[in-house]
């Protein structure tokens, strides 16, 4: 028997207690970083040509409605004397002016339609057919 009332102490630290209150604290170990074997899917440069394409296509429809309408209000505002004369006879131009926003509307409306079937619709069905493609090749790996 040993004649050593106390065990030796079993867990010897790797970093020694601080000393002092001001003493930095030691850095933490950080595990080990494995990449990602695909890059994420919100990096794909097909999606932010897509988010720019949809992003152009909002921008230019609203930017046509809002646009027309914003005129037709300052004019109301800035040029009553523009607005009261008459285009022929009977029908003031601010009257007119306001009859053509429906038309300005539905061609803002064509715009967005247009564009979509134009630029944005290719860009979502390539990249959707890609996942499809990404997809099933995950699964045959597994």
């Amino acid at each position: 028997m040993s004649s050593d009332p106390y065990p030796p102490y079993p867990h010897q630290p790797q970093q020694p207690y601080a000393t002092y209150p001001w003493q930095p604290p030691a850095p933490a170990e950080h595990p080990q970083y494995h990449p990602p074997r695909q890059a994420p899917l919100g990096h794909h440069s097909d999606l932010r040509i897509l988010r720019g394409a949809y992003r152009w296509q909002r921008r230019t429809a609203t930017l046509t409605a809002l646009g027309y309408f914003v005129l037709f209000l300052v004019l109301s505002a800035s040029a009553p004397s523009f607005m009261t004369s008459t285009v022929t006879d009977g029908l003031p131009t601010g009257l007119l002016l306001a009859l053509l926003q429906l038309p300005v509307t539905v061609l803002a409306i064509g715009v967005y339609e247009h564009t979509a079937r134009r630029y944005v619709d290719p860009l979502a069905d390539r990249i959707r057919k890609q996942a499809e493609v990404d997809a099933r090749r995950g699964e045959a790996v597994r």
